[in-house]
């Protein structure tokens, strides 16, 4: 699994936006949400950990993802919390690019 699993094509996310990657698919606990921040590609737990809310719903801004049920958001890079509501972190997950594919390295620590 270090080379990770092909997930999407670049431009299957637009630039400033996410998409969410089933669990099924990652073999992950909770699905994948993969963002485009200005041409560069982060991927986190897809469910905000204030509530149930879907990530790659958010607003991408500066590096940061905006959950859409109570605007709690989260750093890409490292899926630490930045503001309130939320006060945990999210897993964060590597991104390779190969080609025209993307490809995540799950986090070992949110392996079902």
């Amino acid at each position: 699994m270090a080379e990770g699993i092909v997930v999407a094509d670049i431009d299957d996310v637009p630039e400033g936006e996410g998409i969410k990657i089933d669990a099924a698919v990652t073999g992950t606990v909770d699905d994948i949400a993969v963002f485009n921040d200005d041409g560069e590609f982060f991927a986190l737990d897809d469910t905000c950990s204030h509530e149930k809310a879907s990530l790659s719903e958010g607003w991408l801004e500066n590096g940061v993802v905006e959950c859409p049920l109570h605007a709690g958001k989260f750093c890409l890079k490292d899926g630490a919390v930045m503001s309130m509501p939320a006060t945990e972190d999210v897993a964060c997950h590597r991104v390779i690019i190969d080609g025209s594919q993307l490809r995540v390295v799950p986090n070992p620590a949110r392996l079902a």
